[in-house]
């Protein structure tokens, strides 16, 4: 092939490439950018580091563990002494793209996240003071603070930074999706297809769509018959103080949904199979036969990306100074 012929050869492949992932409601999602390595790696230590909980055994990734879709597949989480939480852990995979964050969206971002559940008495249930005392105690702390933040003098607004940097990592790339939307055609199957063509004719991408599959808007939790639950859970109105926004919650991120159950705000959903048929009835008004949700179920493990791959963080040790943990009071 003759020199010109093959550049414009790579040119149209490289347009038809780029058509495809522009034209469809579903982005692919870009690899993990690193902005500062420093404060990433504090992060990382801060979000393992059960120090950061009354009882020394909580850390962040209890209720988001990295090795099971960046939740704890429980149906709610459990908190300090036990305690029963009172909503599903969301994924905090790909949670960067959010527009905010928990279920009712009462944290503007991941840094403010952070923060929320290390002083939650029925999670962490510690405060901001003591976790900050336990870390200003260990002199390998001190001195990495002061290499990201130019003071040892730790503080609470640099130990969420730093996890929030950390999150901001955790991406999940070159998913099987991600693939066929860059021009692999031979991604996805002709089953898994079918189930992506169905997704978008009923609607389900009015919500479920952009870079994380959802995440970018709140709705209302039964729009065609209401959403019968136990859980106390309201949703944005416990944020808003709105009546109009009871029920609204943050629609949930479909990337890596295989991994993520159970589903919904409750957890009452413990298949794909169960969540699909449930948000055809009352978000979509339809009633999706056996073979349909099959198809969409299919689409859905499409998504599952790379995960996280790192090498667990060694923890600085705690000293004389470090406050005890107190597990049973």
């Amino acid at each position: 092939m003759k020199l010109g012929s093959l550049t414009a050869a790579l040119i149209v492949i490289s347009i038809s490439t780029s058509w495809a992932a522009s034209s469809e409601p579903i982005q692919p999602i870009p690899a993990a950018s690193v902005k500062n390595k420093a404060k990433m790696e504090l992060g990382k230590k801060l979000f393992f580091d059960p120090r950061l909980s009354k009882s020394g055994f909580i850390s962040c990734n209890s209720c988001h563990n990295l090795s099971m879709g960046g939740t704890d597949n429980l149906q709610t989480s459990i908190g300090d002494h036990w305690q029963q939480g009172p909503i599903n852990s969301p994924t905090v995979l790909n949670s960067s793209m959010n527009l905010a964050q928990f279920w009712d969206g009462r944290a503007k971002d991941l840094k403010e996240q952070a923060g929320g559940p290390i002083a939650n008495p029925g999670e962490m249930a510690f405060t901001h003071e003591l976790a900050v005392d336990v870390l200003r105690s260990i002199p390998q702390y001190r001195a990495e603070f002061k290499r990201v933040f130019g003071s040892d003098d730790v503080k609470i607004d640099m130990v969420t930074e730093a996890i929030a940097a950390f999150e901001e990592t955790l991406v999940t790339p070159d998913s099987r999706f991600d693939k066929w939307l860059k021009g692999d055609r031979k991604a996805l199957n002709n089953t898994e297809l079918a189930g992506y063509r169905l997704f978008k004719d009923a609607g389900c991408v009015a919500c479920h769509n952009g870079t994380a599959v959802g995440g970018g808007s709140f709705q209302k939790m039964g729009l065609h018959a209401d959403y019968k639950t136990a859980s106390k859970a309201e949703g944005r109105i416990a944020v808003t103080g709105k009546d109009a926004d009871r029920m609204n919650f943050k629609v949930p991120i479909l990337r890596n949904v295989e991994l993520t159950y159970p589903y919904f705000h409750d957890g009452a959903a413990w298949t794909l199979e169960e969540a699909v048929d449930t948000m055809g009835r009352l978000q979509l008004g339809r009633n999706f036969s056996k073979d349909e949700i099959g198809k969409i179920v299919a689409f859905l493990k499409t998504l599952t990306g790379t995960q996280p791959d790192f090498k667990l963080p060694i923890l600085p040790p705690s000293t004389d100074k470090t406050p005890r943990p107190r597990p049973f009071q």
